[in-house]
């Protein structure tokens, strides 16, 4: 009879995470994950599977906190210009230079994992839905053309907020990504 699992699987998949983040996939080893997660070998696959199946399960669940964190951010002001601003502006803060999880993953891998690779996709689609959205909100209110491409815009500024994301990662300092952040929010989102 197998013994039940004694570990807060959800504090071992974030720790685990912040490991694959931080070093990336290819320097993270098997014994950097049993260290980090206390578990054995035998016992860590059982409950994982292999390196690449505990990977996609924490890049999964980071991609819906982010989805969610993404929508309530929409939501959170009572003008959508607002929100829309906010989303664009995120990765401009202390930790920057970290990166994203996601974006450094797709970087390191999409090219030789087709399941990394369709991870992505589907989450930037995803988050790029959620942002339409806040666009046809922002239309509706009145502080966006009416006829511009809601779809276009959300990915257009999708693209803007991840070549932030890069460019924080990359080492730009705060004060740089900051200046661009504000010419990329007044350039795809003026102040009507």
């Amino acid at each position: 009879m197998a013994r039940p699992r004694t570990f807060d699987e959800e504090q071992v998949l974030r720790d685990l995470r912040d490991r694959f983040w931080d070093a990336g996939y290819a320097a993270t080893t098997l014994q950097d994950l049993m260290r980090i997660s206390g578990l054995g070998k035998g016992s860590l696959y059982g409950a994982y599977g292999d390196k690449h199946a505990l990977f996609l399960r924490t890049l999964k669940a980071y991609n819906a906190e982010g989805k969610e964190g993404t929508r309530a951010t929409l939501e959170s002001e009572p003008r959508a210009i607002d929100a829309l601003r906010k989303v664009l502006v995120a990765p401009v803060g202390p930790g920057a230079d970290r990166g994203c999880f996601l974006a450094n993953s797709t970087c390191e891998l999409a090219t030789e994992h087709a399941d990394v690779r369709a991870e992505a996709k589907q989450t930037y689609d995803a988050l790029a839905d959620l942002i339409a959205a806040c666009v046809e909100r922002a239309q509706r209110d009145g502080d966006l053309l009416a006829d511009e491409d809601a779809g276009e815009l959300a990915r257009t500024l999708l693209t803007a907020q991840q070549g932030l994301v890069y460019m924080g990662r990359a080492g730009t300092d705060l004060e740089t990504l900051r200046a661009t952040a504000r010419v990329l929010s007044n350039r795809l989102l003026p102040i009507a």
